[in-house]
């Protein structure tokens, strides 16, 4: 599933591309009506038919269009999404579920292999949300709000990461990296972290997001951007998806196990119960594709 750094590398490519743009249509695939919430496909349609995109806001790994009358069309890619920008000639995608057509002879067509993501227009964003943390690369998240989603919960630190309720955002991928990162144990008590870990992990979050955004996503398998190119995050991961490969650090075979139902990828040395938490580079090594 996308996560932060894929839905806001959609967001920062999206939002120039339909700026001030008019919608003169909407069309939806056939066998594709659960991907819009609250809605038919004619309705839709003349909710949006002469509605310009005002911008593109992001909310953890939710996409807000904002129209010109207030109100909000809110997308969720969830696991196999893209939304792609395109000239009206371009050739048909396949599994393409859903088109914006725009006035100046593009569209936006909301591409998804296996049908899971969603549309609604709302009048305001929130509507659309299930009730989201912070966001961890806001000014407002700081070392006391990550502790204020962890503290006295006493499931495993990367569950508790996973669960959007304590930071908006983060998924499998990221919570991974940003363990390694903070040099801290994926089943340590979420409530039971050490000040100094508290601190190491909240930069460790920051910067895992940060390389991700930079680097455009990553593409490990159906991620893309809205000109439909993979990302390149995943040629920068420190341990997820390297089981039994050498730790960056110490050499140690990275490990993978289930923790909250997901695959979960740790180094046992770097990250033993416990581990004292040091700093470690800021910046991750590329690899070969």
């Amino acid at each position: 599933m996308p996560e932060l750094p894929e839905v806001e590398t959609v967001r920062r490519q999206l939002e120039p591309l339909i700026r001030g743009r008019r919608i003169s249509g909407f069309e939806l695939a056939p066998g594709a009506e659960r991907l819009l919430r609250g809605a038919s496909a004619a309705e839709l349609r003349d909710q949006l038919r002469d509605r310009r995109f005002e911008r593109v806001d992001r909310r953890g790994k939710y996409l807000g269009l904002q129209l010109d009358d207030g109100r909000c069309c809110v997308v969720h890619l969830r696991m196999t999404g893209a939304l792609h920008f395109r000239r009206s000639d371009h050739p048909e995608e396949r599994f393409t579920r859903a088109v914006f057509q725009l006035a100046d002879d593009h569209q936006l067509r909301f591409v998804d292999i296996r049908k899971f993501g969603t549309i609604d227009v709302v009048d305001q964003m929130a509507d659309a949300l299930p009730k989201l943390g912070p966001e961890p690369l806001s000014d407002e998240f700081d070392v006391a709000a990550l502790w204020d989603a962890l503290r006295g919960r006493t499931i495993a630190l990367k569950a508790a990461l996973l669960d959007q309720r304590s930071v908006a955002g983060i998924g499998n991928i990221y919570a991974d990296e940003a363990l390694f990162l903070a040099r801290l144990h994926p089943e340590v008590p979420a409530g039971a972290l050490r000040a100094r870990e508290r601190i190491a992990l909240h930069a460790a979050i920051q910067t895992v997001l940060e390389e991700g955004v930079a680097h455009g996503g990553a593409s490990f398998r159906d991620y893309t951007d809205t000109a439909g190119k993979a990302g390149e995050q995943q040629y920068y991961v420190r341990v997820f998806r390297r089981t039994e490969q050498p730790c960056d650090e110490c050499n140690t075979p990275i490990r993978r196990t289930i923790v909250g139902g997901r695959a979960t990828h740790w180094c046992p040395r770097c990250q033993h119960p416990r581990q004292k938490t040091r700093n470690l580079p800021h910046q991750s090594r590329p690899r070969s594709p």
